[in-house]
């Protein structure tokens, strides 16, 4: 199985299942000098663990980290930063009714016709507690882009049909983690919680958006052709379990436009600057120091708690059911995976222009 590395210069590679002994991973090319706020990495974590409400799956998992090598002293030491999540708290047995049934819109089928074996609890590999790793890498990434002033935030902007009517601009990032759906304002937040309450005593799942902002990305960042920041962005977001959509700037919207409506343009205050952002802080490919915001669409969860036709790995027709701990609603938990994801992204390319010199 091939493609478990992600990044160019600043790497993660990842590791484990969702019901083996652990998950972890290993980031290269992180430079020496870093300052490592172990207690910052911790609560990145704690931020996408199980069990953290009544609104998520309630499996418990301390999902605790444990440094292999690469930092001495709270200091990255340049060399490989290996680490080891254990996995305390699977309960194997509330799949294996499905050892050889294929949930609809999980990767069952596509894993088994792929590599003629899977494993079969919680998803193994395909499951989405591997994206812990990435939290892991995505917060030491974060401290990288902080020493250079780069700032990003990530909310639940939409829950099934319930909406959150504020730009990414008058959004008070504070207001984030002030209740469990991770939606900054409150009213509309309180809506979404209650919708998924509803929605879980059905035993079904809902999907939502989630928005995206970085501030103060130096000019430069991205490359031309094949490697443009946006698309790196859209490859990283993707790479997410139950993501089905990525869109920058106006992104869909821009078809409601004329050319004279959509230009963002330039103008000369205390520095070259646009008027408006429609771009995304995005043009060519490279980041124009303007606020960079993107959403990103996920599915509802694919196991629920309702009888679904199937086939077996005979062919047979069949009845599966989702049983044990699952998230009715992603969401709030998949709020520290994105930015994460999108850490890693720019931590990358900073590398990659050599102005991350500590």
């Amino acid at each position: 199985m091939s493609g478990n590395t992600f990044g160019n210069i600043f790497t993660l590679t990842t590791f484990g299942e969702s019901h083996g002994e652990a998950i972890g991973g290993i980031i290269d090319g992180c430079p020496a000098g870093l300052k490592i706020d172990v207690d910052f990495v911790q609560n990145e974590l704690d931020r996408r663990k199980p069990g953290q409400s009544h609104i998520v799956t309630q499996r418990k998992e301390n999902d605790a980290v444990n440094f292999l090598s690469g930092i001495f002293e709270d200091i990255t030491t340049g060399a490989p930063i290996g680490f080891v999540i254990n996995n305390d708290n699977p309960k194997s047995k509330d799949y294996s009714h499905l050892k050889d049934a294929f949930r609809p819109s999980h990767a069952d089928f596509t894993y088994q016709q792929k590599y003629g074996h899977r494993d079969y609890r919680g998803g193994g590999r395909s499951s989405a507690r591997e994206t812990a790793s990435r939290v892991v890498a995505g917060a030491i990434a974060k401290l990288l882009l902080k020493r250079h002033k780069v700032e990003l935030f990530a909310y639940v902007s939409q829950v099934h049909n319930i909406k959150l009517n504020k730009s990414h601009t008058e959004i008070n990032a504070a207001d984030i983690e002030k209740n469990s759906i991770r939606c900054p304002d409150e009213k509309t937040a309180q809506q979404m919680i209650t919708h998924i309450e509803n929605i879980k005593k059905q035993g079904d799942t809902v999907g939502g958006t989630i928005t995206c902002v970085i501030k103060n990305t130096p000019i430069g960042l991205g490359e031309p052709v094949f490697n443009k920041l946006h698309a790196e962005l859209g490859k990283a977001m993707l790479s997410i379990n139950a993501v089905k959509g990525f869109e920058y700037g106006a992104g869909f919207d821009c078809i409601n436009y004329k050319g004279s409506e959509l230009n963002d343009i330039f103008e000369n205050k205390n520095g070259i600057h646009t008027k408006t952002n429609h771009s995304g802080g995005i043009q060519g490919g490279i980041s124009n120091g303007e606020d960079i915001y993107f959403n990103v669409a996920f599915k509802p969860v694919a196991t629920i708690m309702q009888p679904q036709q199937s086939v077996n790995a005979a062919g047979d027709e069949i009845i599966v059911e989702g049983r044990g701990r699952h998230d009715p609603c992603v969401l709030p938990r998949a709020v520290p995976i994105v930015e994460a994801m999108a850490a890693l992204v720019l931590a990358d390319f900073l590398l990659l222009n050599k102005i991350t010199k500590l």
